[in-house]
């Protein structure tokens, strides 16, 4: 699994989601968590662990980060520094490609580049009939609204706030640096920064705009959350709090 941890989520997650496969019904499990909080990291382990089980389930993982609106988009609507914040997704197409999944229909899912940094208008992944599907992505709780359930499962990855800044800053500077010799990645704009300059602009970043939003925003995930996984500052899982929704 993706983190040390006692609780048995691999187990866990096979009781549950067994009548829905069966039923040929695809299990939707969301990933929620702060930013830099391990979505992705603990999407794909999560992946690797449930096509293990001895009967092979077909799963595929999804990031949510490709139904943000575009950046013209937000430019045009003057939300450019909003980004990631509720109002920069296009919620009625996620929770629309999330339901047509649970139909049993082929869709494609839009994509994200975290080069470019805005949504990949050339690529999409393809997804039919999944055993699993496994979204991560922030504000997943609002595609419930005015709709059936469409996340069977959601996990939120909690820790405290001045450990999640920490991640963010070690996740952003490398990124930074890596952008300084490429001209198609958004961090080529801040090629002129040394290393003080980075960690100062990650700061900024955090306490202007990632902060706010989880205090204000992606904590409802947590409160909606099946399952809360609470973290430590190396990743170990150090307890769970299961919730009935």
């Amino acid at each position: 699994m993706p983190f040390e941890m006692d609780f048995p989520l691999s187990d866990w997650l096979r009781a549950r989601s067994a009548a829905s496969r069966t039923d040929g019904i695809p299990y939707v499990i969301g990933v929620a968590g702060s930013v830099a909080s391990g979505k992705s990291t603990f999407a794909g382990s999560l992946h690797a662990a449930l096509e293990g089980w001895h009967e092979h389930p077909r799963v595929q993982s999804v990031a949510t980060d490709g139904f943000l609106f575009p950046n013209r988009i937000l430019a045009e609507r003057e939300i450019t520094m909003r980004k990631g914040f509720p109002e920069s997704y296009d919620f009625d197409t996620m929770r629309e490609a999330v339901a047509g999944i649970k139909r049993g229909r082929r869709v494609t899912m839009p994509l994200y580049s975290h080069v470019t940094y805005d949504v990949d208008a050339e690529n999409g992944l393809v997804v039919h009939k999944p055993d699993i599907l496994i979204l991560d992505g922030l504000h997943l709780a609002r595609i419930e609204r005015g709709a059936p359930r469409l996340i069977d499962m959601l996990i939120y990855l909690d820790a405290d706030e001045a450990v999640i800044e920490r991640w963010f800053t070690d996740r952003l500077v490398p990124l930074m640096q890596a952008g300084v010799d490429d001209s198609k990645s958004f961090y080529y704009a801040f090629r002129g920064m040394g290393p003080d300059e980075r960690r100062a602009f990650a700061a900024r970043v955090w306490q202007g705009i990632n902060l706010p939003n989880l205090r204000d925003h992606i904590v409802k995930d947590r409160d909606a959350a099946d399952l809360v996984l609470h973290k430590a500052p190396d990743h170990r899982v150090t307890h769970v709090t299961e919730r009935a929704r």
